[in-house]
């Protein structure tokens, strides 16, 4: 690469979250991650000409992975390129992108199962419809150990970093070791105050991958995660903070683990808490966020860890759960 490509953030505000979406200002220009509906029109149109650069002229669509803050604006960018952008996201989570019911099946089969919110499906697929500008079919489904050319000497390599959803993947600048992660490096959380991840061995050992090997340059981040201090990082991370980044996240992750290992060694229980059933979990970490608002990170990682105990063979069936099952 004889020039460093340029990258520039593109903040959308939604909620409680700043939703970061990034674009590279290569020969074929590409965003990394698109918001919600809102975000291509109301975001990323002034931002790009502010830069001199024009939404029609994004060619590369890249999703890092199928949340809808991260694919919600997908369809819209798309449609604003007229629809000659090639969107990209990991095969395992081209569901999300695919249908808004994807959101509803993912919340009931996880978080849903402990959250006392009994119109919770339908509150996800009200927000489904609300922020996802439109279901789509990707161009390219990608598995991780591809690389993509964005014209002249720029290429873009794909990596599979699962953990956070099945489907997470990393996309480097070649050449400059830029790196942009989506919510794959969660540190201690963002909103929330904690981290979430559906697969916890999949998230240590891409964090681990992450810091041993592609070993960024530049960090890019979907939200300003927040450091064991309680500050928040930014969503440009230089190579020291994204080393710090990657091992907060990894030694808290091991906190996590060890706390969800001794509870679910103990035995699972209903209680009055709004931890339940995880409540010693949140006593012996110091959680105190509030684990019903979405999405809920708390209940998402603590049934990942109650997932992995289950396929070793453990009953982890609640009294509750019991009377449910049996009437």
């Amino acid at each position: 690469m004889t020039q460093a490509v340029r990258v520039q953030p593109i903040v959308s505000p939604w909620g409680r979250f700043g939703l970061y979406s990034f674009f590279i200002d290569a020969p074929e220009p590409a965003i990394v991650d698109t918001g919600i509906a809102s975000s291509p029109a109301e975001g990323m149109v002034p931002a790009l000409e502010a830069i001199g650069r024009r939404i029609e002229d994004v060619r590369w669509i890249f999703l890092t992975h199928g949340h809808i803050d991260h694919i919600g604006g997908a369809h819209a960018l798309w449609e604003l390129t007229g629809r000659r952008a090639q969107v990209v996201i990991h095969q395992a989570d081209a569901p999300m992108l695919r249908s808004r019911r994807a959101h509803v099946d993912e919340y009931l089969a996880g978080r849903g199962r402990y959250l006392k919110d009994h119109d919770g499906g339908t509150r996800v697929a009200a927000a489904a419809d609300a922020v996802i500008s439109g279901e789509m079919e990707p161009t390219l489904l990608v598995r991780g150990g591809e690389t993509i050319s964005l014209g002249g000497d720029v290429a873009v390599s794909v990596h599979s970093i699962p953990g956070h959803t099945p489907g997470s993947v990393a996309y480097v600048i070649d050449g400059q070791n830029d790196v942009f992660a989506g919510d794959a490096v969660q540190v201690h959380g963002a909103a929330n105050g904690f981290p979430g991840f559906v697969d916890p061995a999949g998230y240590r050992a891409s964090l681990e991958y992450l810091r041993d090997e592609i070993r960024p340059r530049h960090l890019y981040l979907g939200h300003p995660y927040r450091g064991a201090d309680g500050e928040p990082f930014g969503v440009e991370l230089d190579e020291p903070q994204a080393r710090r980044a990657l091992q907060e996240s990894i030694s808290l992750e091991s906190r996590v683990s060890g706390a969800a290992c001794r509870c679910l060694d103990a035995g699972l229980a209903e209680t009055a808490s709004g931890y339940s059933p995880f409540a010693a979990v949140a006593e012996e970490l110091g959680y105190t966020g509030d684990p019903n608002l979405e999405p809920s990170p708390f209940f998402t990682t603590l049934h990942g860890y109650r997932r992995i105990f289950e396929a070793a063979g453990h009953d982890t069936t609640t009294n509750d759960e019991e009377k449910a099952t049996h009437g």
